[in-house]
């Protein structure tokens, strides 16, 4: 009789611990998102950047949506397509980040120490996606046409959502720091068909045409959180802004390198990776003249 009591009054008890966790987390998430806005509103250069990293991100969605009518990109496309993401992502880093980092060095006061911190933040930028790469299970995209075993999907994603961090890293640098120089426009164009190649991969995998394409979309939405990462990293950054920027050229440079270059020059495909890449590059270096 008496556990039975007990269990009778345990129920109700759990239940209203429940709710109040769930209020609880209501009025905090209120209260951050209340924070984030007046902050925001306050650094507009912020709501800048952390507006074009959604704007890049949303862009792997629509890039996405030829999977529910074509399917998978052809074979003769994938290099090019690869070596156009791998040179704007290149052009991008060199000049939205890296260029207009060396402007702030060579305006500040002790350029050389300055200089030298900054080569260092690049190197680390470029250290850390090594160690995340290294820690994070995951599958490449571009691996998957020449694997008999298929991945499991999350592992794909999270190759994916580690390829896009330090693109919405930049792009928030970037922009907030006023240095975009056609940075965000450039990468929107750049996530479109990698929206298309990833959604073709999850179509590979056995994943239904709209669920790729939302699958697609959702790795895209990573872009902001590294945005977020960003703008928050230039508004504190101060003298230091040079260091932020470098870190995330470092970042975009171990993604162009380690991923996008090989995925475009597998073999027999070397012409048209290089090629896809030189265009990257011009189209880039085209919206950074007209920025």
């Amino acid at each position: 009789m008496t556990q039975l009591v007990i269990h009778h009054y345990a129920k109700p008890a759990a239940r209203r611990h429940l709710w109040a966790g769930v209020i609880m987390s209501i009025v905090a998430a209120a209260f951050v998102v209340d924070l984030a806005t007046a902050w925001l509103a306050a650094n507009p250069m912020a709501a800048q950047g952390l507006q074009a990293s959604l704007l890049a991100g949303l862009a792997t969605g629509i890039g996405a949506i030829p999977v529910l009518f074509m399917r998978r990109p052809a074979e003769r496309l994938m290099a090019p397509m690869l070596g156009l993401a791998g040179g704007m992502m290149l052009a991008a880093s060199l000049f939205s980040l890296l260029a207009p980092a060396l402007q702030h060095v060579a305006a500040s006061p002790a350029p050389w120490a300055l200089g030298i911190l900054t080569a260092a933040a690049l190197l680390a930028g470029s250290q850390f996606m090594q160690q995340m790469d290294r820690q994070w299970p995951h599958h490449h995209v571009e691996s998957i046409e020449a694997d008999p075993m298929l991945p499991r999907v999350s592992l794909v994603v999270a190759a994916i959502a580690l390829h896009n961090l330090p693109e919405g890293l930049a792009v928030g640098v970037a922009a907030a720091s006023g240095a975009d120089h056609g940075m965000t426009l450039g990468i929107a164009l750049q996530n479109i068909p990698e929206g298309w190649i990833v959604a073709s991969a999850m179509v590979a995998l056995g994943a239904a045409p709209l669920r790729a394409t939302v699958i697609a979309l959702g790795t895209g939405l990573v872009e902001p959180v590294g945005g977020f990462i960003g703008v928050i990293a230039s508004s504190l950054a101060g003298p230091a802004l040079p260091l932020a920027l470098a870190a995330a050229a470092g970042a975009m440079l171990w993604v162009v390198s380690h991923e996008l270059i090989p995925a475009s020059h597998k073999a027999g495909r070397e012409a048209a990776g290089t090629t896809g890449l030189a265009s990257g590059f011009a189209i880039m270096t085209l919206l950074a003249a007209l920025a």
